[in-house]
């Protein structure tokens, strides 16, 4: 399996296609850690699923904002609920957008991840959590969140490189 996708983001890499998004199933720690790795100002994590339709109408603008502020330091994090045998959708999916960042499926004890992103989240779908450049909680959407939205609160947090 790992052959066969090393082989595709290779020829798709010689072809000046995107390589194919990849999807790990992850615990808590792992996506924890994907969030406070070093290297950006901001991190935006969205928990969707591609069953719920309202996360899929703000997907367009989590992913267009992304594209538009990561060269400022924006990583964006994006963490289905969906089961794991539902990886290829949740990739399709995220994919089809041209989403090129991490993703997660989750896995391990629902209220144990709710707590560690927002004791205040009852876990309804969607939800977006803004984190600062050294992993501190700064803000949440507990429902859609609009590019206008996430411009109003995120800009301050990015680099803004001199023209």
């Amino acid at each position: 399996m790992t052959s066969t996708l090393l082989l595709a983001t290779m020829m798709a890499a010689q072809a000046g296609a995107p390589a194919p998004l990849r999807v790990e199933v992850a615990d808590l720690p792992a996506i924890l850690a994907a969030v406070k790795a070093p290297g950006a100002q901001a991190v935006l994590v969205n928990v969707w699923a591609t069953w719920c339709e309202p996360c899929r109408e703000e997907m367009p603008d989590l992913v267009r904002f992304y594209r538009d502020h990561r060269a400022e330091g924006l990583r964006l994090v994006l963490i289905s609920a969906d089961d794991d045998d539902q990886r290829a959708e949740v990739a399709r999916v995220l994919g089809g957008l041209g989403f090129d960042g991490p993703a997660f499926i989750k896995r391990g004890n629902d209220m144990t991840f709710i707590d560690a992103l927002d004791p205040r989240w009852k876990g309804a779908l969607p939800a977006t959590f803004l984190f600062d450049g050294r992993g501190a909680k700064r803000q949440s959407w507990l429902g859609s969140v609009t590019y206008d939205e996430l411009r109003a609160r995120v800009s301050g947090l990015l680099n803004r490189r001199k023209r």
